[in-house]
C-alpha cells in the first residue's frame, strides 16, 4: 500500500450523545472509495482488585445483546473529559461504588479500527474503599456485583460465550500480566 490514502470528504450520518456516524470518502490514489467510520471519545475500564485478590465484575443489561453480560467496569469519556485516569476514577464511583488509592495504566486498546475509532484504556486499581454506589441510568441501577478469584476468571475466559474484548484484555492483565 502507498501513502497516498487521503480522506477528501466527510459527511455526517448520524450524531448521537456517546458517538457519530461519518461516511468517509477516501482518494487512494488510482480511486476514490467510501467507508462509514463511527467516530467515538474513547473509553476507560477497571480492573479492581480488591484485598482478596478478587476482580470485581459487573452482570449488566445490554441492550445490543438482548441480555444480561459480565463486564469490568467501563465507560465513555464524555464531552468535557480529558483525562482518563478521572473518567476511571468516576466510572469505579458509579458502578463499583469504589476508590482506589493504587492506579496502573495497563494499556490502550483499539476496539475495531476496521469501523470505529474508538479506544479503551484499561486500569488496574488496588487498595480500595467502599461505599454506595452512585450509579447512572436504570440498566446500571439493575446491574449486580460480583467479585472473581482467579480460577473463576480463569473459568469465565474459557467459557463458550462470547466475552467482550476489554474484559478479556483485563482480565488477562490480572491473571497473566507483569508485576502482579
Amino acid at each position: 500500500m502507498s501513502g497516498d490514502w487521503r480522506i477528501v470528504r466527510r459527511e455526517s450520518l448520524l450524531d448521537s450523545y456517546v458517538f457519530s456516524v461519518e461516511r468517509r470518502t477516501i482518494d487512494t490514489g488510482t480511486e476514490e472509495l467510501e467507508r462509514d467510520v463511527v467516530v467515538h471519545r474513547g473509553a476507560v475500564a477497571v480492573v479492581a482488585v480488591d484485598d482478596l485478590d478478587r476482580v470485581g465484575v459487573i452482570r449488566q443489561y445490554r441492550v445490543a445483546l438482548e441480555r444480561e453480560h459480565y463486564e469490568i467496569p467501563a465507560g465513555s469519556i464524555e464531552f468535557n473529559e480529558t483525562d482518563r485516569m478521572s473518567v476511571a476514577k468516576r466510572e469505579l464511583r458509579e458502578e463499583m461504588g469504589c476508590d482506589a488509592r493504587e492506579w496502573r495504566t495497563l494499556g490502550t486498546y483499539l476496539n475495531s479500527p476496521g469501523w470505529t475509532n474508538q479506544t479503551i484504556t484499561i486500569f488496574q486499581a488496588r487498595d480500595l474503599s467502599y461505599f454506595p454506589r452512585e450509579t447512572v441510568g436504570p440498566e446500571e441501577a439493575a446491574s449486580t456485583i460480583e467479585w472473581w478469584d482467579r480460577d473463576r476468571c480463569r473459568a469465565f475466559l474459557q467459557s463458550s460465550g462470547p466475552i467482550d474484548a476489554t474484559t478479556t484484555i483485563g482480565l488477562q492483565h490480572f491473571l497473566w500480566g507483569s508485576g502482579d
